[in-house]
């Protein structure tokens, strides 16, 4: 009973459905819902140091200045002071102690958003300063962490070692990054009948949102409501740590009995809330005189923040990531979560694994240099097979390995042969600037890693005139979700995508949702919206039949606004009125949970992801090595979506995956000052990628293969896993290094590469040349 041929709405390009909204300025976000009359607005009041108990607090300055209606502490919390996602370790606001510089001890109330936020700052305290902790590297050595630290073991890592004919082994630093949506931190709590109320807040989780705030006002989770129609973005930066400000607006709103919205200015919003985790990495590894690798250790330590937030989670992953596209027969992978003095960080696109790809790709590039082959060559000797050595160190066997013919198939598109043997030549001539290039693979696993979180629900429902309403537990980031999941129902009743509507998501409507993360927004949901609609197309096509008799048992088929049956042809429309008559259900729930996972965190085995997307890229850059600055000259990238849902939005989503991880691994720096303050908590100072930094040369395709597992219409995700496609530019600035000893000395190359780093690392291989 599924759609014909000839006619589908699925698997094609159709624009975003807000894009329209998006340009003329008419897209609600949260600040842009109207104000209900007595609105209040809300500021926090933040920490001047890093670790240190406040011995007095004098809020009578605050309370006195303009306009000021209320100041809330943490002894005026009802309920339970505490937003941590997994483990409660984290206040909503500071209680005696404070743990960085930007944790929130007040919230100030007043009539205007500039009044609250004057008056916030105003605040007198005292504090008794404490020994601080802000590098990974400290923590480590303090034997701080939030957690204990991890182990991944396969094979017997020491003997393989020993035996191995060569050794590299080192040090590696790669920073972290802030989420930087374009539309920052804000939730607007509106109080409701008997206690009740309604949060709209800008979150990839309402149901947590809902949680937190019910446990800090001391209610049940049905007196609370969140609502989120879209984000103006989020990256994961809006998964857990929307809890904050959704509590504190929450708590205010619950006392005054008033509305009370809470936006975070830029600087406040990057001052208080969570980053990437940036990493520090130990390594040895031994391998063969091919380059083949026989042994891994790896000891990862996470600058986790002051409590653990996803810290648990993000380490797993990238410990599970590790080995990206490669085989590993002996591993030792460690990771521990530094318990530091600065932002609990959190989710980012990607969580972890292109932390933990890239330590070994970096590894890759050593052995590659130290045997004088070309990388991509030590690369694909260490592949992982398609009927042996395709077993990952965690014991989930790869079923559906595309990486060797996905990668043979962008070495000749990009030609990757000719302009590596052009660029030595243009090296050879060129004593300043120098070009580099470098290929890179990816192999990603698509699933939460903790298996009860991949589950969805969603609400379908048709009207009498044949239109239709989806609401589902995703949200919608700007990442084109909902347009997926419209296209989805449309395809499975058979109208055109003008015909389907996508509303707010909606804690009252679909209950107990997931987070929108980890790449499963369109999985997870797609696949329960088209149960629901499922549901409906079977209740319609027995009516159908029932009307016009069968037609020896053919299907009744839904395609192009009609329903086809027993050589009947009517609208969608005219047969949804009949059964409405007839008093069939014209709604219905879906779910979906996602089959075959399962995961024992003590062992770190099992099969924690339902299928793995794969992708490579190749990257040309030329570095000027008297002032370490750089550019992108081409990119091409082939990245595998499976049967893509929406071609158009998912290159899209492969091209900003692209310049957001390069910003990573290039720009975007991270700063603490002595005393743990972050300084770079403005765009004056944390340098995201501009468009003069995309490559006028960009090339972006899509792999052709179909999912092997029963995925929404066999597509694979799109989101995180791009992300690691611009190893390739860090690669290939190495390699633009590299050049300068005539690659006999691997660069000493951290992450961020700006251009003081790239100048660090000439001046290393000058050096040592």
């Amino acid at each position: 009973m599924a759609a014909g041929q000839g006619w589908k709405a699925v698997g094609v390009s159709r624009p975003h459905e807000s894009a329209e909204l998006h340009v003329l300025g008419q897209a609600t976000y949260t600040d842009d819902i109207p104000e209900l009359q007595g609105t209040l607005h809300a500021a926090l009041g933040l920490s001047s140091k890093a670790h240190a108990r406040i011995t007095a607090l004098d809020l009578s300055p605050v309370r006195s200045a303009p306009g000021v209606v209320a100041v809330y502490t943490a002894a005026d919390i009802v309920g339970t002071n505490d937003c941590g996602p997994i483990i409660h370790d984290d206040p909503i606001w500071a209680v005696e102690e404070v743990m960085y510089v930007g944790q929130p001890i007040f919230v100030v109330v007043a009539d205007t958003h500039d009044n609250a936020r004057r008056a916030a700052r105003r605040a007198l305290v005292t504090y008794d300063e404490l020994p601080a902790i802000f590098t990974p590297q400290e923590a480590k050595a303090a034997n701080s962490y939030v957690l204990p630290p991890m182990q991944l073991k396969r094979g017997d890592y020491q003997a393989a070692f020993a035996q191995a004919p060569h050794v590299v082994k080192g040090q590696l630093f790669v920073g972290g990054q802030e989420q930087f949506y374009l539309e920052g931190q804000i939730a607007y709590a509106i109080p409701k009948e008997d206690n009740g109320l309604l949060v709209q807040c800008s979150t990839q989780h309402p149901s947590e949102m809902q949680h937190v705030v019910a446990h800090a006002i001391g209610v049940h989770s049905h007196k609370v409501q969140v609502e989120c129609r879209r984000m103006g973005g989020g990256f994961g930066g809006k998964e857990s740590q929307s809890a904050l400000w959704a509590a504190s607006a929450g708590i205010a709103a619950s006392k005054l009995r008033r509305p009370v919205k809470l936006r975070a200015d830029r600087d406040d919003d990057m001052l208080v809330t969570g980053k990437r985790h940036c990493f520090y990495y130990e390594y040895e590894v031994g391998y063969d005189d091919n380059g083949k690798i026989l042994a891994a250790r790896a000891d990862m330590t996470l600058r986790a923040g002051f409590s653990a937030d996803l810290s648990g989670p993000v380490a797993t992953r990238a410990v599970c990531h590790f080995d990206n596209a490669y085989y590993l027969s002996d591993v030792d992978i460690r990771a521990g979560c530094g318990k530091t003095n600065t932002q609990s960080n959190t989710a980012f696109r990607g969580f972890g694994g292109p932390q933990g790809a890239i330590a070994i790709e970096y590894v890759i590039d050593e052995i590659a240099r130290n045997l004088g082959r070309d990388p991509l060559d030590v690369r694909r000797i260490n592949f992982y097979g398609t009927t042996d050595r395709n077993v990952t160190p965690y014991g989930q066997e790869i079923v559906d390995n595309v990486i060797d013919k996905l990668t043979a198939e962008l070495e000749q598109t990009s030609e990757y042969r000719a302009r590596r043997e052009a660029i030595a030549a243009f090296n050879a001539s060129s004593p300043v600037l120098k070009k580099g290039i470098a290929l890179t693979p990816l192999k990603f696993g698509i699933a939460f890693n903790v298996t009860h979180l991949n589950q969805a629900g969603a609400l379908v429902h048709v009207y009498v005139d044949g239109s239709v309403l989806v609401n589902h537990g995703g949200t919608e980031m700007g990442q084109g979700i909902n347009t997926k999941v419209m296209q989805v129902v449309a395809h499975e009743l058979g109208v055109d995508l003008s015909h389907v509507r996508v509303t707010a998501t909606d804690t009252s409507k679909v209950a107990n949702t997931s987070a929108t993360a980890a790449s499963t927004g369109a999985d997870l949901n797609g696949k329960a919206a088209q149960d629901a609609a499922r549901q409906i197309r079977e209740r319609l096509a027995a009516y159908a039949v029932k009307l016009y008799g069968d037609e020896d048992g053919q299907p009744v088929r839904f395609l192009d606004n009609h329903v086809h049956v027993n050589g009947h042809k009517l609208a969608f429309a005219e047969l949804v009125q009949k059964a409405y008559l007839a008093r069939v259900q014209l709604w219905s729930d879906g779910f979906y949970a996602t089959p075959h996972l399962h995961w024992d965190a003590k062992t770190m085995n099992g099969h924690p992801f339902s299928y793995f997307a794969y992708g490579a890229a190749v990257s040309e850059v030329v570095v000027d090595t008297l002032t370490g600055e750089w550019k992108l000259l081409r990119a091409d990238a082939l990245y595998d979506a499976g049967r893509s849902l929406n071609p158009a939005i998912d290159i899209g989503q492969v091209e900003g995956a692209f310049i957001q991880g390069m910003g990573w691994l290039t720009t975007e720096q991270l700063w603490w000052n002595a005393a743990g303050k972050l300084m770079t908590h403005a765009p004056s100072t944390y340098k995201i990628p501009g468009i003069s930094d995309c490559p006028e040369d960009f090339r972006v395709q899509l792999f052709d293969n179909g999912n092997v597992e029963d995925s929404i219409h066999r597509s694979k995700a799109v989101g995180e896993p791009p992300l690691l496609l611009p190893f390739s530019v860090f690669f290939a600035i190495r390699d633009a290094i590299s050049s300068v000893g005539g690659h006999k000395v691997n660069p000493p190359l951290n992450a961020p590469a700006t251009s003081e780093e790239i100048l660090r690392a000439v001046s290393a291989v000058e050096m040592a040349a």
